[in-house]
């Protein structure tokens, strides 16, 4: 299976967007596809062996809209020039629309004044209401700001599909075809005791206030994809590298993997790779939202976009285009806003049938209106406003524009997020699971005490027995015995058959002897005596250290008491989510004494410790069925019964499992690519504050989702049937098709408006 995601054209409407949906889903192969219509993309799924995306693109095209993929560059691009140019050239043509029409159309309605209010208006000269002047002058505009309207009515009837473009089609034209036979025989009408009015003023106005909605939309939509522009902007231009001997200035795209760049002071670093010559602070905060510069020197990593402070130095290019960390950045930013929430369902299944509702709610007004009250103008002018206030687009724009705020807005605060299900479910979390060594604690373990009983003399050949087996692990805990071997200047052997026993343990062979080091539980496994060290070993542990035994030949020698100091953000970080309403758990592998120790630190009464990394999905599960602790709250997600939403905080490659098994796996960013890959939401900086932001983010967003629904639905319950005449035999007044159309246009935009609001969300401090 291949997945890709295309940039579309031509949508104007959510029918539009699910038009395309079936399109591409009626492909042969396509396992899964999604439209998002406020990001005007489509995330695809698909069998490579039975389709490609010539052919997806091509069922595109067929169904009368425009593709491109976002994935066909090597590099990261929001626009090329030619489609910025051409965005511009379509913003601009659109503003000309509305101009024009909107100016010809107020000279129409105040021709039309005498007429709609029923009074003569002497300083209103008669001409301006002349049937023919009317006709001459808004037949263009009909023609030329219209001309999409019915362009894409045309290709949906082809399609035996309706959209909003077929609403605003029949219409418009209804009025200006009934407008034409109104000029051209006047007296059929006075023979049947009516006035040949016409209404060749609000199909024009109409056009140029649906233009209007759109125009504001247009701008809207590229305001909702400003995160992806910030972040693309942040990339250097240009790189200065060293080729054969010589320092050249090539466009970043130019860059290749192996190649020696120079960074000097001040410059943004082009690409990602590793420094071979010099030192400098670095300001990284673009990545881990850390406004402290970080110390760089020969043998640590760069990353792309951010910022040489003070001095200058050399690095190799490690990764470039689509594989640096800040292109795997937008490229999950872009995969988030072009997916759907689960919310946004309600709406979809309304727009299916919508159009074609309204279409029949119209037909009906007109014959109720012609047939029973035997008024055809009320007919007209009825069925008019149906078609015209009817607004699908509404809906379908109010999830994802939404969606795509809040996930830029994460991006913005250092939070990925890697799709609009993750951002719902996050509102909904009742429990948070949070591990201990690299999320509650800064992961940079230390040995604190070294204890034998094998005597002063012999210490440090044990400690070079143990740290010889440790240097092949990559366990924290590992490396701090080889940093503690090293700064004892203790020389390092060997080992052979080395075997690392997740949550237990490692073992190997040092000058033929075999060297087992781990936890209390996996040597009494082995058989091995504990009890000599049994009360230092607990003295250790009430202070919160982590204790691994040392055994040599199946017999206890030693033990290290290493100590991995809490977060900054921690203490507070638990409080503000306890405060938030949610049940805070730490699990660990750490032996229950130690973990109460650390858990008492930081404010958790909920421990489950001595937990193994297979065992840790199944305390997840446990905690989502209710199992563990004590929620009741019924929730569905991901196709399961949950007693509750569980939340698994992890940066180790004993988390994965876990963080796959939560309903929303939250990784942090300074963790392993692994963990961060099984995750929902990555946290860049790796603090601990932005698990409290990203539920604050994700509340609001839904909240906002929630309000834009709301308007929508509303928005059509009471239209529509206004415009249909309910009103006209309590007040005795109609809805005029002009102001039909504005409320229609009002609708879109005021849902775009309202999602908006969203770039003003600032995460709240919770004392």
């Amino acid at each position: 299976m291949e997945t890709n995601t295309l940039k579309l054209q031509g949508m104007s409407c959510a029918s539009c967007a699910r038009s395309v949906e079936d399109a591409i889903r009626s492909v042969p192969g396509v396992a899964e596809v999604s439209v998002n219509f406020g990001a005007e993309q489509a995330s695809i799924q698909y069998d490579a062996k039975r389709t490609n995306l010539g052919q997806i693109q091509q069922a595109i095209v067929d169904a009368g809209y425009a593709s491109r993929s976002l994935q066909d560059s090597k590099f990261i691009t929001d626009e090329s020039e030619t489609e910025k140019t051409a965005r511009l050239r379509e913003f601009r043509h659109l503003r000309n629309k509305v101009i024009v029409a909107g100016t010809i159309g107020a000279v129409l309605v105040i021709g039309s004044l005498p007429m709609m209010l029923g009074l003569p208006l002497p300083f209103i000269p008669m001409w301006l209401h002349n049937p023919w002047l009317q006709l001459i002058v808004s037949t263009p505009i009909l023609l030329w700001a219209g001309r999409e309207f019915f362009i894409n009515a045309w290709k949906a009837l082809k399609r035996h599909t309706a959209t909003m473009d077929t609403l605003v089609a029949l219409g418009t034209g209804s009025a200006y075809l009934y407008s034409i036979i109104a000029t051209f025989f006047p007296n059929f009408f006075i023979a049947q005791g009516l006035n040949p009015d016409v209404y060749y003023e609000p199909a024009n106005v109409i056009i140029a206030l649906i233009l209007l909605g759109r125009l504001f939309e247009m701008r809207a939509r590229g305001q909702t994809s400003e995160a992806i522009r910030s972040l693309i902007g942040l990339q250097a231009r240009d790189a200065r590298i060293v080729r054969n001997g010589q320092e050249l200035e090539v466009p970043i795209q130019d860059v290749q993997i192996g190649d020696v760049v120079i960074v000097r002071p001040g410059e943004k670093i082009p690409v990602d790779g590793e420094i071979v010559e010099g030192s400098s602070q670095v300001d990284e905060s673009m990545v881990t939202g850390e406004s402290v510069s970080t110390k760089k020197q020969p043998g640590d990593e760069v990353i792309g976009a951010t910022i040489n402070k003070t001095g200058s130095f050399r690095f190799r290019a490690t990764r470039i285009g689509k594989d640096t960390v800040l292109a795997q950045i937008v490229q999950l930013v872009q995969q988030a806003q072009g997916s759907k929430a689960p919310i946004q369902r309600l709406a979809d299944q309304v727009t299916g049938w919508f159009v074609p509702v309204v279409m029949a709610i119209a037909i009906t007004t007109f014959v109720i209106w012609f047939t029973i009250m035997g008024n055809v103008t009320l007919a007209i002018v009825t069925t008019i406003g149906v078609l015209i206030i009817a607004c699908p687009c509404a809906l379908g724009l109010a999830t994802p524009t939404s969606v795509m705020v809040g996930t830029g807005k994460g991006a913005e605060n250092g939070i990925l997020i890697k799709g609009a299900e993750s951002l719902e479910l996050a509102h909904q979390i009742k429990t948070i699971v949070l591990d201990k060594t690299g999320t509650l604690t800064q992961g940079k373990p230390t040995v604190t005490d070294f204890l034998t009983t094998v005597g002063s003399a012999n210490e440090l050949k044990l400690l070079q027995l143990a740290a010889s087996v440790e240097r092949n692990s990559e366990h924290p805990l590992a490396e701090a015995v080889v940093r503690y071997a090293q700064v004892q200047e203790v020389t390092l052997k060997d080992a052979q058959n080395f075997e690392a026993i997740a949550g237990s343990g490692v073992q190997g062979i040092v000058s033929n002897r075999l060297i087992q080091i781990g936890t209390q539980r996996w040597l009494q496994e082995l058989g091995i005596q504990t009890q000599p060290l049994q009360s230092d070993k607990g003295r250790l542990e009430s202070l919160g250290k982590t204790v691994v035994l040392i055994a040599v030949d199946a017999e206890l020698q030693g033990l290290m008491a290493i100590s991995d100091a809490l977060k900054p953000s921690s203490v507070q970080a638990v409080r503000s989510l306890q405060r938030l309403g949610l049940e805070v758990v730490m699990l660990t592998g750490d032996n229950q004494q130690t973990a109460d120790a650390i858990a008492q630190e930081v404010g958790i009464s909920n421990v489950i410790a001595e937990v193994r990394p297979e065992q840790k999905a199944a305390v997840i599960a446990d905690l989502q069925s209710g199992k563990l602790g004590h929620s009741t709250t019924q929730t569905k997600s991901r196709q399961q019964t949950r007693s509750k939403i569980v939340a698994m905080v992890g940066d180790g490659i004993n988390d994965a499992p876990a963080l796959a098994q939560a309903d929303v796996g939250i990784a942090i960013g300074t963790g392993t690519d692994v963990a961060i890959a099984a995750s929902d939401i990555t946290l860049i900086s790796g603090d601990l504050q932005s698990i409290v932001t990203a539920i604050q983010l994700s509340r609001a967003t839904i909240r906002n989702i929630r309000q834009n629904l709301f308007f929508a639905f509303v928005y059509n319950m009471i239209g529509i049937p206004i415009a249909a005449g309910v009103l006209f035999p309590i007040f005795g007044w109609l809805l005029n098709p002009i102001i039909a159309g504005g409320a229609m246009a009002f609708s879109s935009v005021s849902v775009l408006t309202n999602a908006l609001r969203l770039r003003n969300f600032r995460p709240k401090a919770i004392l």
